[in-house]
């Protein structure tokens, strides 16, 4: 009766150097058991540690992108919040003829509004926001709401501004009005 080396032979399973490498194998192994030595690991048995290095590689490959999309995601969930506030609480109908200037990303901009907006947004009461390159003016609490989620997207919101006054500055008692027109 044949051996099942022979038969994986005999059926194309297996080549004649496949299998002497498992019997050389068997025997290192079987003579290292013998005089005590540690036994190296079989062919097989390195390939399952291969095997396994590389799932547990891609498997942290896996994780890095997985966080990678759930950062982007919550980034863009983010923006389409800040997007919808800015829709909803956005003013209406502020067109007019008075100029208000304003800088972003280190531009001066200018807005064209009428004079009550002008006062409102000169003394506080309303503010500036910025969301891909279109601008809204909302109330400054909205403001303040939007800050806390982006603080960039606010251009102008003089309620938070604190100014730093000199105390042994001569001209303090001479403030400039954050409306002054050229």
């Amino acid at each position: 009766m044949a051996s099942l080396q022979d038969q994986l032979l005999k059926a194309g399973l297996t080549t004649k150097q496949k299998a002497r490498q498992a019997n050389s194998d068997k025997r290192k192994r079987n003579k290292q058991q013998r005089s005590g030595a540690q036994v190296d690991a079989s062919l097989q048995e390195q390939v399952k540690q291969e095997l396994e290095v590389a799932r547990q590689e891609k498997a942290k490959k896996d994780q890095e992108l997985n966080a990678e999309r759930q950062k982007a995601q919550a980034e863009k969930e983010l923006k389409q919040r800040i997007a919808q506030i800015l829709q909803h609480h956005s003013l209406k109908n502020i067109d007019g003829e008075v100029k208000f200037n304003f800088t972003q990303d280190n531009k001066v901009k200018s807005l064209f509004i009428d004079e009550k907006t002008h006062s409102a947004l000169s003394k506080g009461v309303l503010a500036l926001c910025a969301l891909d390159e279109k601008t809204f003016v909302v109330t400054s609490q909205t403001a303040d709401k939007i800050a806390t989620l982006d603080e960039q997207v606010v251009l102008v919101n003089y309620e938070n501004q604190q100014q730093d006054i000199d105390e042994d500055d001569p001209y303090a008692d001479y403030q400039i009005p954050d409306d002054l027109m050229w």
